[in-house]
């Protein structure tokens, strides 16, 4: 397992921002397994994000790959590749917000998807114990959709994305992450897409959280979604 592999890497961290840390990794592995007499699946998920923050600014990078097969048939091979950054405004709890995303996925049928916008957020709780954030703003979107098995769909639209974030942390022990978005077509009511990641982890030690995770996708356009239920190991370390 990869995460072993890095694992000494991550043996000293810290709780988290502070004056002089400015930058934080964290690699995350799930995964389930099933298997009996008459059948077998397993769907392994690796997630790794990257952040760099300086005064006001702050730079994103978020990278995962799930695959997944049930009776030796692939049911999961999805990658998605997210870059962005915020920058802190004068007003108290606002900032602003631009990102660049690209998704390929076999399960939601989605050949190539690239979108790039910007935006604003506000953060109704910002304290160590709890975090509450809600953002919005226009994407621009050029996708290739897989439709029917000798249908492709080409198209760009505008969408508005709608994002709500929360963190809960309970004695530096559990810590609930939950990020959900409902981005629609500002030209068809009928396409729209909901994402939503939520993740519980309990702290092992200092760098070392065990992790169950809870994802679900939707894109409407190819009538496609999908629902993980994954658990593993997350690694972290600020410096």
């Amino acid at each position: 397992m990869l995460l072993l592999i890095i694992a000494g890497c991550f043996t000293k961290s810290a709780a988290q921002f502070n004056d002089s840390i400015q930058h934080y990794i964290n690699y995350a592995t799930t995964g389930v397994v099933n298997r009996t007499n008459e059948s077998q699946s397993f769907l392994i998920s690796n997630a790794l994000r990257f952040q760099i923050k300086k005064k006001r600014i702050a730079l994103n990078n978020s990278n995962s790959f799930i695959y997944g097969e049930q009776q030796q048939r692939i049911t999961n091979r999805d990658l998605s590749l997210n870059l962005d950054f915020i920058v802190q405004t004068t007003l108290p709890h606002f900032y602003y917000w631009g990102l660049i995303n690209y998704d390929k996925s076999y399960s939601l049928k989605i050949n190539n998807r690239i979108q790039t916008g910007i935006g604003v957020a506000y953060s109704i709780f910002d304290k160590p114990a709890i975090f509450v954030n809600i953002s919005d703003g226009i994407l621009y979107e050029n996708s290739n959709l897989i439709i029917t098995d000798s249908t492709n769909n080409a198209y760009e639209t505008f969408r508005n994305s709608l994002r709500l974030r929360f963190r809960i942390i309970i004695k530096e022990m559990v810590t609930l992450n939950s990020t959900s978005y409902f981005q629609n077509s500002l030209s068809d009511g009928n396409d729209y897409i909901i994402q939503s990641v939520n993740n519980l982890s309990i702290k092992l030690k200092k760098w070392l959280s065990f992790t169950t995770a809870v994802t679900y996708n939707k894109v409407q356009r190819t009538h496609r979604e999908n629902l993980l239920l994954t658990f593993g190991l997350t690694a972290e370390k600020y410096f």
